[in-house]
């Protein structure tokens, strides 16, 4: 979908917008999934997923992990290692993931996909991250002023009320 979205925003299909975020000045980072780019796709999906999330955010209100890409490393929650029950070796796992998106500072992470969403907001919970989880569709809602009032469960304070209209 990435790649999707990417090729419909620059045809002027998909008319998102980081207008919101200009005075906000709130800082995203995005994890790479696994599955797409780094056993995949590789750096161009990636590059593309970075195109979308500087179109909904603004380029200035992006920091890439380091590294990041096809050398990003992994969340440890996919490939069934959420359902396995194995659950702090997975937090342990995950701690690099952790420690990546704290030097960032970012206030969010982006995760396009639902395991790196679910293991990423748990790792930053279990480590005190102070750092959101946000799926990219609620970002890509937002920017175009379509995200209801009941998708905003993974926004923070910061961006609860955020293009709600009639409120």
């Amino acid at each position: 979908m990435y790649q999707y979205y990417a090729k419909w925003i620059r045809e002027g299909k998909l008319k998102v917008n980081s207008d919101w975020n200009k005075d906000l000045k709130i800082k995203f980072t995005v994890q790479d999934p696994c599955q797409i780019v780094r056993k995949s796709y590789g750096d161009e999906v990636a590059d593309d997923l970075r195109y979308v999330v500087k179109s909904i955010v603004g380029e200035e209100n992006f920091i890439d992990m380091t590294p990041n890409k096809s050398n990003n490393y992994c969340c440890g929650g996919g490939g069934g290692a959420l359902q396995s029950g194995y659950k702090e070796q997975r937090l342990q796992y995950g701690i690099v993931k952790d420690k990546q998106i704290k030097v960032t500072k970012a206030d969010y992470c982006i995760a396009a996909c639902h395991n790196c969403h679910a293991q990423i907001h748990e790792l930053s919970e279990h480590y005190g991250g102070n750092y959101s989880v946000v799926h990219l569709w609620t970002l890509i809602c937002l920017s175009l002023g379509i995200l209801g009032e009941n998708e905003r469960a993974y926004l923070g304070d910061d961006l609860k009320e955020v293009a709600v209209y009639g409120a």
